[in-house]
């Protein structure tokens, strides 16, 4: 009687047109229309009722390893929806940036409340450079999750038509390195003796964490650090920030809110207890400026760590 039943209900939704995207659509309690209309796109409905859009990347000609890509066999972005058990909704994404969507992509995910969970190639010898950045994201309404991910599409989208062939390098001009540094007003404001190791000065700033039973830090690679290359007026700082992933955020947000770009987010370890995360960065400009910077996401850190 109950499979009479199903097949009757499964042949009205067949008449209305409305089969598989309904009865998906009851299983999941998303309406796969709100997050079409909101990200201008067509959404489909998995079997599991996760509703996923897609932006296929074919607007730039990718080569690897001397092939031509096609962008099926890896240049697609997307976003998956699904219902979370407080009624809430989950997202999850991959969006394929080139090195100059980088940024702009970020702030458009950072000012409507989404997460970025990653940041890394999935290739190499390829040319123009092609990196992923991976979302994340939950809230009460799939309508502004969506949004959200428009957003970022939108800015490379516009970072695309205003140049359409990607940059090779960040605006603005290169300083001269000479390796001369107002070492003491760096190292009050990061509160933390600097290196000078040729031209490059560097200030370290050490975690700990376990494996294997074992306690390690900053000597076997569990560290912040940052390196400025150039003088006293102007300088570019290279680094790393060793994080908890509670911690991932709020670095992130510190440093684009001080104008230093994210160029990587990932893991160096695995098995680690906590689980450390690491952001690998780039500025340019002002030496005490971007120390300033530097030291507002270390602050993010230490208010979590005093919070708990």
């Amino acid at each position: 009687m109950k499979t009479l039943l199903f097949k009757l209900l499964i042949i009205s939704y067949v008449l209305l047109g409305q089969a598989p995207m309904a009865l998906a659509d009851a299983s999941s309690g998303l309406n796969p229309d709100i997050i079409s209309e909101a990200m201008d796109t067509p959404a489909t409905v998995k079997p599991d009722g996760v509703v996923r859009v897609g932006w296929q990347r074919d607007d730039v000609p990718v080569m690897v390893d001397g092939v031509t890509l096609p962008p099926p066999a890896g240049l697609g972005s997307w976003a998956g929806f699904k219902s979370m058990s407080d009624g809430g909704v989950m997202l999850m994404g991959d969006t394929v940036v080139f090195e100059d969507e980088i940024t702009p992509a970020m702030d458009a995910a950072f000012a409507h409340g989404l997460e970025i969970t990653a940041l890394h190639n999935h290739f190499v010898f390829d040319r123009p450079p092609v990196y992923f950045m991976h979302i994340g994201g939950h809230g009460q309404s799939a309508g502004k999750l969506a949004q959200g991910v428009k957003a970022m599409w939108d800015a490379i989208k516009a970072q695309r038509k205003e140049h359409p062939t990607p940059a090779e390098h960040f605006p603005g001009s290169s300083p001269e390195i000479t390796g001369e540094y107002d070492t003491e007003s760096l190292e009050a404001i990061l509160d933390v003796e600097g290196s000078l190791n040729g031209q490059v000065l560097k200030f370290t700033f050490g975690r700990n964490s376990m494996m294997h039973g074992t306690e390690f830090g900053a000597s076997m690679g569990l560290a912040t650090w940052a390196a400025f290359s150039g003088n006293e007026d102007q300088a570019v700082v290279d680094g790393d920030f060793a994080m908890t992933a509670k911690e991932v955020q709020p670095v992130m947000h510190a440093l684009r809110r001080a104008g230093i770009h994210i160029v990587a987010l990932h893991n160096h370890m695995v098995g680690e207890t906590p689980p450390y995360y690491f952001l690998h960065y780039w500025g340019n400009g002002d030496p005490e400026k971007l120390a300033h910077g530097i030291r507002s996401a270390l602050d993010a850190q230490e208010n979590l760590e005093t919070q708990h």
